[in-house]
Order: structure tokens, then C-alpha cells, then sequence
């Protein structure tokens, strides 16, 4: 049987909670991934299918299963700020039942690519999200509450510094695991040089209780 050991934060506070301890896997044989930004733009405006363009090749490049219709259940933003390789996702829901409250979503990042600082409140429908995630490929930075771990990994960019509030970092690597420390709690990603592949188990997502901490985020 897998032993299973806890990861230890400390500080003040403890804003995720990781679990497991597998080996990292390296890719040191593999191309290196790059993308310009460029190529996500046609006339200014986000080119969708470049980005899915770009997800199939991280998916492919992890030997991660590229699924029949996989593509077209893609959700991919870069939340209208024009940085897709800076900042941005892509995602596959798997499930969201309201009845039974939770769902199940795998998430894309590119390399270097931040999931911007966000929060979910209570709606009509939903109690506040919890949530946890699993990353099956590369490597994630997860930020929550909690002491200011020094010298982070992620480099949050310059448009984006202003509005990250939360800087409790926790090393996800394949295997490993890490989960809210409550209820409405702010909490971003920042993607390791191979991006990264993540399953999120949570409650039930409703749209309408997600919230940003930059104003100028256009979502969903």
C-alpha cells in the first residue's frame, strides 16, 4: 500500500493543505514547450482555437489521453486582457451536479501561464465552492491564505501584481494534492515550465458566484 504523507506548511496561518509525496517526473528528452503570444490574436481579438491549438500540444506533449471530442468541450479564456501566455486557462467539466453538489473538471496550463486570484461566493443555486486539486502533469505553484512564503516560483506579471492579495505558496507536483483552507477564500495558480495538467474535485460551480480580484477581468 502507497504510504501516504502529509506536506507541512508553516505559518501563522495555513491557506491550503497538500498531501502525498510521489517522485517528479522529468522531461529533460522532450522538446522544450513555447508559445508566443501573437499567434493567440487575429485583429486583436482572442483566437479560441489557437488556444485549443496550443492545449492539444501540452496535452500531447504530457501524453495526456486527447480524447474524442475533447476539443470542442474545451472552455479557454484569456480573460480579456490579451496575455493568454501570461495569464489564462482552459478547462474540461467532466461533471457539475447541483443536486448531488460537486463536480469534477481537469484544468490547462500553459508554461508559465497564471490562473489570476479569484474566489466563489453563495449564490441562489450553490453554497460557496470548495474545492481541492490533483496535478497528473508538470508542475503547479498554488497560492492561498496564509503567511508570505519568500522567494516565490511564480512570476506574476506586471499588470497583474496590483491585484494578487494572497501569496501562501504550496509546490504541487504529479500526485500531489492540495485543497482550500475554507469557504470564499481567495486562491490563484501559477504553472511550472512544462505547464501543468490538474483534476479539481469540488462542490457544485456556479458562475455567478465567481468573483476576481482584478476589475478588468472579463469572465466567463
Amino acid at each position: 500500500m502507497k504510504r501516504i504523507t502529509a506536506l507541512k506548511v508553516i505559518g501563522a496561518g495555513m491557506g491550503l493543505l497538500a498531501i502525498g509525496k510521489p517522485s517528479l517526473a522529468t522531461a529533460a528528452s522532450k522538446p522544450k514547450l513555447s508559445f508566443r503570444n501573437e499567434t493567440f490574436y487575429k485583429n486583436g481579438k482572442f483566437d479560441p482555437e489557437a488556444g485549443k491549438d496550443a492545449i492539444i500540444e501540452l496535452m500531447r506533449y504530457h501524453s495526456y489521453p486527447v480524447f474524442k471530442g475533447i476539443r470542442e468541450q474545451l472552455w479557454i479564456s484569456d480573460y480579456g486582457l490579451g496575455q493568454f501566455t501570461k495569464l489564462g486557462l482552459a478547462a474540461v467539466g467532466f461533471l457539475n451536479d447541483l443536486d448531488g453538489n460537486y463536480m469534477v473538471q481537469d484544468l490547462y496550463l500553459l508554461p508559465n501561464q497564471m490562473l489570476p486570484e479569484h474566489y466563489h461566493l453563495k449564490t441562489e443555486k450553490a453554497v460557496p465552492k470548495m474545492e481541492g486539486w490533483t496535478v497528473r502533469y508538470g508542475l503547479s505553484y498554488v497560492y492561498g491564505e496564509g503567511e508570505r512564503t519568500p522567494n516565490l516560483h511564480a512570476v506574476v506579471p506586471d499588470f497583474e501584481k496590483n491585484n494578487v492579495s494572497v501569496w501562501h505558496e504550496t509546490i504541487l507536483e504529479p500526485g500531489q494534492s492540495a485543497k482550500l483552507n475554507r469557504p470564499t477564500a481567495r486562491h490563484w495558480q501559477f504553472a511550472g515550465p512544462e505547464g501543468a495538467i490538474i483534476t479539481e474535485a469540488a462542490s457544485y460551480h456556479d458562475n455567478a458566484a465567481v468573483r476576481h480580484s482584478d476589475p478588468k477581468i472579463v469572465f466567463p
